[in-house]
């Protein structure tokens, strides 16, 4: 990669070769960064913080030995560091609640009552109200598709009311999917405290399962409204926050289950993810006015820390894929990069004495900010040069 690429030609005038570089003299003004600032293909790598950038034409390992300054060094510097260095590939994605489908209405008749947009919906609250009847939201996971009355045979659906039930504090025996004594008690206690007429017996459409707690969306139906069975009340989601990313078949080994990732959310807020599932490949269409279709493999993530997305109800993150890897390295901040030459980057090592001399480097992978070098003469905990904030 030459450092000069995609930047202004003229800035590369009188400059010697890579072997003909020489440390600074007495005198002149301290070397310049113009050539890097004008690497566009540094800067781009650098931005997206990651990626492998091998300088062309690089000079034989030796230290350029200049001449002391004349007057000692007092600008910015940073240490060369040894350490592992994680590449990432980003991928655009959407933090959202997770499980979103429509609650739909048990009963016919004029709505009376819904809850708010963005109401959280726990076990045992009221859902909505048509036709004079109310819908109450109990866990489990299995839908109602039955009413439960004395004399109805045994089953999972039983059980799971039963245990339902116990959850709120009414059914006080273990559950075995009996519909029995015990249950039509329970079902009188909980019928009671709801102000329901104390039956026993539940009929289809009172009681919504599911699997945790709801969050309601949009609201579909509106207090006045008819409704038949089945028709649209509301959006509901689960209350817990997902990102979908696509990422590209050829990056299709960065996405496995269990993987951690680095979610990059608005206001510069960072936190990390774990991937929990991976879809099967898909085509997806081309984005703008492209009417081509890419194939992509959907990947789910669940963020570590829910209160960091807390604030967030749909918006768009980037993920960071963790990609190549470089152990034992050392390292600088890429703003530390001069160009010696058009084919040659180096570092500015301030020395003990507080002058500087520039030491030829070979670059490696570019990753969160920071650049893996090597070259002769460089050592960890040495202070280079970089541009001041």
């Amino acid at each position: 990669m030459s450092p000069t690429e995609g930047g202004d030609t003229g800035s590369t005038d009188g400059m010697n070769s890579p072997a003909d570089v020489e440390a600074p003299k007495k005198g002149p003004a301290r070397p310049t960064r113009r050539l890097l600032l004008g690497a566009g293909a540094v800067l781009l790598l650098a931005g997206a913080g990651a990626g492998t950038a091998a300088a062309t034409g690089i000079l034989p390992g030796r230290a350029d030995k200049g001449d002391d300054k004349s007057e000692a060094f007092t600008g910015t510097t940073e240490e060369i560091t040894r350490g592992t260095l994680q590449g990432e590939t980003s991928a655009a994605g959407t933090l959202r609640f997770s499980d979103s489908h429509v609650l739909r209405s048990g009963f016919e008749g004029v709505v009376t009552w819904l809850p708010a947009a963005g109401t959280v919906l726990h076990a045992g609250d009221r859902l909505y109200d048509a036709g004079g009847e109310s819908a109450y939201l109990m866990h489990g996971s299995i839908p109602a598709w039955r009413a439960f009355e004395d004399g109805m045979s045994k089953g999972s659906d039983i059980q799971q009311l039963q245990s339902a039930l116990q959850g709120l504090g009414y059914f006080t025996r273990e559950p075995d999917g009996t519909f029995g004594w015990w249950t039509i008690r329970a079902i009188r206690a909980w019928q009671k405290d709801m102000s329901l007429e104390q039956t026993g017996a539940i009929p289809l459409g009172r009681i919504v399962f599911a699997p945790d707690d709801l969050r309601v969306g949009s609201i579909k139906s509106r207090v006045g409204d008819k409704v038949a069975v089945e028709g649209d009340l509301y959006d509901v989601t689960s209350t817990a926050q997902v990102v979908d990313v696509n990422i590209k078949l050829a990056d299709q080994q960065l996405g496995v289950v269990g993987n951690k990732v680095t979610l990059h959310l608005p206001g510069a807020v960072d936190t990390t993810g774990t991937i929990s599932s991976v879809g099967t490949p898909t085509e997806k269409s081309g984005s703008g006015d492209s009417k081509e279709k890419e194939r992509v493999i959907p990947v789910t993530i669940v963020p570590d820390d829910a209160s960091v997305t807390a604030d967030f109800q749909e918006v768009s993150v980037t993920v960071g894929l963790p990609s190549e890897k470089r152990e034992n390295v050392l390292s600088v901040p890429v703003g530390a990069l001069v160009a010696l030459s058009p084919e040659q980057f180096g570092v500015e090592v301030v020395q003990d004495d507080n002058t500087t001399t520039r030491i030829p480097v070979t670059t490696g992978l570019f990753a969160a900010g920071r650049v893996e070098i090597s070259g002769e003469g460089l050592a960890e905990g040495q202070r280079v040069v970089v541009p001041q904030r």
